[in-house]
Parts: C-alpha cells; structure tokens; sequence
C-alpha cells in the first residue's frame, strides 16, 4: 500500500490524500481547497497531481469546504468512481459546494481566470454519492476496503480507515473534534491501523478551560450590549454558527444576558442549521438528544431573525442598535460579514467577536492580530471596534486533545508510524515532536508531495 501526500500537508487547508493497494485500487480521501494563506491559484485552478481518471474512489472525512471544495472540479476533469460520505456530510456537501459556485465564479473572474466548476459539475458530483454510516466496512476499489469512525468535529465528520487485502491499514482522521462538545459524541480513536495520519491545526497550542468559555461569552456580549453598539460574530456555517445559536438560546432563556434582536444573516448557516436539526436526532450527543427532544429546536428563540434574502438582509441596517449580527464567512474573506465590518467597524460602539481559527494572512487573522485598516471585498476599512477574540470555540481539538487521541490510538501498539498534517509547519513539527517524547512512537511532520509506503511489517519513505 503507498499514501501519497498531495494537499494539507505542512498546510491547514486542502486536504488531499491518495492511497494505492497492491491490486491496483486507488482511493482519494478528500479533495479540499486551499484558503487563507495557503491558498495559490495554481494549487486551486491547476491540474491535480494525478490523473482523475484513474481513481477508483472518493472518500470525504466530512463537509468544510477545506475537505470537499475541489470535488466538482475532479468530476469535471474525468472522475468517474463512486464518492463515499455519511449522510450528514452528503447534506451538508451538497449545500456548501452549491453555495461555493457563485463565490468561486467571482474569484475566478478576478484572476483572469475559468470557473472552477459549475453547477451542473456539483450535480454531476452528487449523482455518484454513496453513504456510508460509521462502523460500516465497505470495499470501494479493487482490494481496499473503508471503515468510518465518529471524529466530533462537525456533524457527520468521519476518520476513514483503509485496509488492503493483505490487512495493512492507513488511517486518516480528517479534523478532530474539540471534546466535549455540547452537540456531538467524543471522538474515537484509530487503534487498527498501520501509520495513522492525524490533523495538527491546533497541535502546538492549548484552547482555555473549557468551563469558562461561556462564561467569557456571555461577558463579552452582555459588555457589547452595554456599549450599545452594533456586535459582530463572523461565524462558520457550519458548528461554530449552531453553537454560538444554542449558546445564546440558553442565555435568554435563563435571562443571563439582556434580550436584543440576533441576525442570523446566513441563507447558507440557515440552510445548515436545518440539517443539524434534520439528523440531531440520529448523530447528537445522548444529552443533546434528548433537549432536541423536550425542546423541539436548539437553535431558535423569539427573537432570532433568518435573513435569507438579500432584501432581508439590507432590512438588517435600518434596527437601531444594539443588536447581534451573525454572519459568513468564518474569517471575513467573503459573504455577509464583509458588509457588516465594513459599515460598523469604523464606529468605537462596535464589537466584533471572533470565535473561530483564522488562517494566516486572512481579513480575521489580520483584525485578530490588531492592523487598524483592513481589506474587505476589495475596499479598506479603518478599525475602531472593540475586537474579541474567544478562543476554545474552535471545533479542533487542541495539543492536549490530540495527544489523548495519539495516546488511546497507540493504546493498541500497531501504529507504527504516526504522522502530523492539517496543519501549519510548526504545529506540525512541535506535535510530532510530542508524540515521539511522550509515546515513544515515530512521529513525522508530513510533507506535501511525499510518498509512503506501508504494510503490516514497516511504513517506509520511497
């Protein structure tokens, strides 16, 4: 069996991962975009650094557009294998790569370049999806077969596991999730596998205790409130919006926090928050299930508006203030939020709460870090507001989570090889690093562009 490093090593986004059996199976595991930093025209716009036409499966590790935004454009250049995925990450694919052809068209547009893909491509795409649920073994290429295991990142989000027909076995975890989460089940760990290739984003860094995070939530937005100004959360649509929704939701009703007017300003998080509530049921948490149950919604409140038209967006301007405004994108490099920072961050009353990782070099990462005049849909904004920034919000586990989920992997004494990707250089080094001194496991940073390979006996660089 050979993995092959094509996307999101050394790199936080593009995840990209090629596995090859001995009988000649080739499985994809992600086909992600690269964003932020990361981000270069040719990774996106160029060929892939294998012919789609001789991939015999897709497996997704779930639905952020990281994981799953150049899945269209694999279509388009001559995929033709069948694209595994659990039920939840299917809805949620689907909405985020419909949503992504306008944006991307755009971007396109200003690079002088073609679209990435169309809608008729995200169709296309979709017409071939198969699900598969957790703990299901399914052969999906000659000689390799697929088991999913929850992560707890997102709703839906899976590690895949492929094993070959002489029981070798590589892992790849996706994204790991932040434990515990309100919503979702504790991960689970990867014992049986060979070389397991494990996500680093927050791999050098701890998030605060997780007891007063909401603490510090409602501090900030009741302080926000008292400025009388407007308060800004860019939000991911997905997780980070349901909880920032659910958390709010228990605040008014135990009357913490004082009752203003909530903007969810998303048509995307609308539609998403739908899909939470369609499988909660199915894929939450016991406790989560059962307040889903007693409670009939954990998102929604009295007072919570959805602005899904662009007129009920513009409606949003004219609510005198305070008010919450809850909106895409996630670092503030596209949707909603963009007009939102750019009419309300020049006034001092203004708040804006960052809740989420902010790639290098992204409009967030530059507010997070303090530059007073930012670039926002290709217009400067001057910065007066008051910015927040609530860390332990993340939907990834941080170092110590990571090294729990190395530790109870390694529990099995299989692994051979442990190595660190999804993230940045140093994240990745420093977690390697870690597993190696902790563990005694051999730990390797990935390295975009190498080859492995791996068999019950030893993982080996070609």
């Amino acid at each position: 069996m050979r993995l092959h490093f094509y996307g999101a090593a050394e790199k936080v986004t593009g995840s990209n991962f090629l596995v090859e059996g001995g009988k000649g199976g080739r499985v994809l595991v992600d086909c992600g975009l690269e964003q932020g930093a990361d981000f270069c025209a040719e990774c996106v716009y160029g060929p892939f650094p294998y012919d789609p036409a001789t991939i015999d499966a897709l497996v997704v590790t779930h639905a952020h557009l990281d994981h799953v935004g150049r899945i269209p454009k694999l279509v388009r250049d001559g995929f033709k294998g069948k694209i595994y995925m659990t039920p939840p990450t299917c809805d949620l694919a689907k909405l985020i790569l419909e949503d992504s052809v306008g944006i991307l068209s755009q971007d396109a547009k200003r690079r002088h370049l073609p679209p990435l893909y169309e809608e008729a491509d995200v169709a296309r795409a979709f017409a071939e999806v198969e699900t598969l649920g957790y703990h299901e073994e399914r052969e999906v290429a000659p000689g390799l077969s697929v088991y999913l295991r929850n992560t707890g990142h997102i709703l839906g989000s899976a590690s895949v596991r492929i094993k070959d027909e002489d029981g070798a076995a590589v892992a790849l975890t996706g994204d790991i999730g932040n434990a515990p989460s309100p919503l979702l089940p504790d991960w689970e760990a990867v014992e049986d596998c060979d070389a397991l290739v494990m996500e680093s984003v927050y791999g050098d860094r701890l998030h605060p205790e997780r007891s007063k995070r909401v603490e510090r939530l409602r501090e900030v937005l009741s302080q926000a409130i008292a400025k009388g100004g407007a308060i800004l959360i860019p939000a991911f649509s997905m997780e980070r919006t349901q909880l920032m929704l659910y958390e709010l939701s228990n605040f008014f009703s135990a009357g913490t926090l004082p009752k203003v007017p909530v903007y969810l300003d998303s048509p995307l998080a609308i539609r998403v928050t739908g899909v939470y509530e369609k499988w909660g049921p199915t894929y939450f948490k016991q406790a989560a299930e059962d307040e889903l149950k007693r409670e009939g919604s954990l998102f929604d409140f009295p007072f919570l508006t959805k602005t899904l038209s662009p007129e009920e967006s513009r409606g949003i301007e004219a609510a005198k203030n305070p008010k919450i405004i809850i909106a895409g994108a996630g670092m503030s490099h596209g949707g909603r939020i963009g007009r939102w920072e750019a009419k309300y961050l020049p006034d001092p009353s203004t708040t804006l709460v960052i809740v989420g990782y902010q790639a290098p070099g992204s409009p967030g990462r530059r507010l997070a870090e303090g530059e007073k005049r930012v670039k926002l849909g290709g217009q400067w904004v001057t910065n007066r507001a008051t910015v927040e920034i609530l860390e332990g919000w993340s939907a990834h586990a941080d170092r110590d989570g990571l090294l729990d989920f190395a530790e109870q992997s390694l529990a099995g004494k299989r692994i051979k090889t442990v190595f660190a990707a999804l993230g940045e250089p140093a994240s990745e080094r420093f977690l390697a690093q870690r597993i190696h001194d902790y563990f005694g496991a051999r730990a390797v940073a990935a390295t975009e562009g190498e080859t492995w390979n791996i068999s019950r006996e030893r993982v080996q660089r070609v």
